[in-house]
């Protein structure tokens, strides 16, 4: 099969799904990671510069082409081939705080409009996309976009929100009638891949030891529906 994963950010399908991803690797389909918010955005300011100078990185680095390259060198561990879209993340889409992305989707955001019209065409038999637990709005924008398409589509868990959290709710714009499904999973590579996103994990989890104990207990458990759940099997 083509399988493709739908990543808001240069992190989350290997945080969240990146054991799944290596072993359908391993069975020999076709996977595709396409993330949809990894714009360089030259001289950030405000919020979107705090965004990397709380990473320790000073402000004329390109934040986003070290995190492409992050992402490139978390893919070939886990054997799939990343695509990056060039849209802007929210920090440079008018959102001026943490709170503010965890506190809804602004009316005038049409982003999910423009991750789905990349997607439009993008061959796939399978379909893997968050449910936006934690309600990051960048994450609610692609569940969106990627709800109500007709495809079959695996709902994986937003890591690290969910350890944050476990009794975190979906966005609204999840399907109903969705079973859960737990595939087969490589998670060893899945640590492995994540310890490559080195400017995220002091952040996200304390430190790649930290990263990986964290990890340790979190199976991947998605969401299917009926087209989904028949054909991964």
């Amino acid at each position: 099969m083509k399988v493709v994963a739908v990543s808001p950010h240069l992190d989350d399908a290997a945080f969240s799904v990146g054991g799944t991803l290596a072993a359908l690797t391993d069975a020999g389909h076709e996977v595709t990671v396409v993330t949809c918010f990894t714009r360089s955005v030259p001289g950030p300011e405000g919020f979107a510069l705090a965004c990397q100078l709380d990473k320790g990185l000073p402000a004329d680095v390109d934040y986003m082409a070290l995190r492409r390259d992050e992402d490139a060198a978390a893919m070939a561990v886990l054997g799939v081939t990343p695509l990056h879209l060039d849209l802007r993340e929210a920090p440079h889409r008018g959102y001026g705080s943490a709170a503010e992305l965890f506190a809804g989707v602004h009316p005038d955001d049409d982003a999910w409009e423009d991750v789905r019209a990349a997607l439009t065409g993008l061959p796939g038999d399978l379909w893997l996309a968050p449910q936006a637990l934690g309600g990051h709005v960048d994450h609610l924008q692609v569940l969106r976009a990627v709800a109500g398409t007709g495809r079959p589509v695996l709902w994986w868990r937003d890591s690290p929100y969910v350890l944050r959290d476990p009794d975190a709710v979906p966005g609204p714009e999840l399907p109903a009638g969705l079973t859960p499904l737990e595939l087969p999973q490589d998670l060893d590579r899945r640590a492995d891949a994540c310890a490559r996103y080195t400017t995220q994990l002091g952040f996200q989890f304390g430190g790649p030891e930290a990263m990986r104990a964290a990890l340790a207990g979190l199976p991947e458990v998605l969401l299917a529906d009926a087209g989904a759940r028949e054909l991964a099997g």
